[in-house]
């Protein structure tokens, strides 16, 4: 029981905080608003939590906060007034295209935890209208955090990151929940606002366009520190790339997931936000996406001959960063198959060793 519904049972006891009291699934499409008070909500509960720490920190040495909501992920649940804002918007269809036809098909009724067909436009609303609700629920809490900061006189003081684990497909390419190298699952904001003694010359408020990730906060937070960053970790701090003084940036960044929900369902990515290329282990298929001129990623262009070369491009990258895996996933300059999934790479140091119960 984490510490949330310790809480809730106290503030409600005979109550129940699950999804499943009001009818919706951790991972399914459906949506509604919550049946409780606001305050009850957990996105409530984890803003309430952090300006609380806030308020009453009374300690001489810097603090590190991390705030971790667990909306918007499923249930799309946000608060009734959220669901009013976007009562009378017209929100994006999803988007589709001729290669995502395989996807269309779904259980007849559908299953609540289902990861693909087509719905309907009338429930995708439905679920984006949720979606939106529980994205501007933390946007309140958010600002409540910043409020709070600025009333102890710790905003210009302090370092703040942005980010989440992964999106949602919400019915785009008629996929639903996450794991995929497609942008609904796989884009995720990369917001930073920094102290200005940190980078004194960069802007705020710009958009980059160089490609960020998640191995990127570690580094970006002991630079803040003025701590050094250990060689062996992978990402680079943000503040050196807008200061100007960090390594020369990535040209692309690697995506990866294995099996989940089918086994075909396992794959290696790169995208450098121009273009997208996919490689499926199981099968061999490739995608390549041209994301300037295809957002949605509506049109694979892997099939195309006269992206061929692009395509051999972005293969190449692949190979190389994989490389040093060896095989099963890199043998003689190509991409090999795989047909069962590997959790962990063949050169992982450590195995887990089976749990052996301690003796009596």
């Amino acid at each position: 029981m984490s510490d949330y519904h310790r809480w809730f049972h106290r503030r409600a006891p005979g109550r129940d905080p699950l999804p499943g009291a009001m009818g919706l699934n951790w991972n399914g499409w459906q949506a509604g608003p919550y049946i409780y008070a606001d305050e009850l909500h957990p996105t409530f509960w984890t803003g309430d939590t952090a300006v609380r720490f806030l308020r009453e920190y009374d300690r001489t040495a810097p603090f590190f906060l991390k705030v971790s909501f667990a909306r918007p992920h499923s249930p799309y649940d946000g608060p009734q007034r959220f669901w009013d804002l976007y009562r009378e918007q017209d929100l994006p269809a999803p988007a589709t295209g001729e290669w995502t036809e395989r996807f269309r098909e779904h259980l007849d009724p559908p299953h609540p935890c289902q990861w693909h067909g087509d719905l309907g436009a009338a429930e995708a609303q439905h679920s984006r209208r949720g979606y939106y609700a529980s994205v501007s629920f933390i946007d309140e809490q958010v600002g409540r955090i910043l409020a709070a900061l600025e009333e102890r006189g710790f905003a210009e003081d302090t370092l703040i990151l942005f980010c989440s684990d992964h999106g949602d497909m919400l019915g785009d390419l008629h996929l639903w929940r996450k794991s995929y190298a497609y942008e609904g699952s796989a884009r995720i904001p990369f917001l930073v606002r920094w102290p200005r003694g940190l980078a004194p010359e960069a802007a705020r408020g710009t958009v980059r366009e160089e490609p960020v990730e998640l191995r990127d906060v570690l580094p970006t937070f002991l630079d803040g520190a003025g701590a050094p960053v250990p060689e062996a970790v992978d990402g680079d701090s943000v503040l050196g790339l807008l200061r100007g003084d960090g390594p020369a940036w990535r040209a692309w960044i690697d995506l990866e997931h294995e099996a989940c929900y089918t086994p075909q369902n396992q794959w290696n990515a790169l995208t450098d936000g121009r273009w997208k290329y996919v490689y499926f282990s199981p099968t061999g298929e490739e995608q390549l996406f041209d994301l300037a001129e295809d957002p949605r990623e509506t049109r694979d262009l892997a099939p195309d001959p006269g992206h061929a070369s692009q395509l051999s491009t972005w293969r190449a990258r692949l190979v190389g960063h994989l490389s040093e895996c060896g095989e099963p996933f890199v043998r003689n300059g190509e991409l090999l198959q795989r047909a069962e999934p590997m959790i962990y790479g063949p050169n992982y140091p450590m195995r887990v060793p089976p749990y052996v119960a301690p003796p009596k």
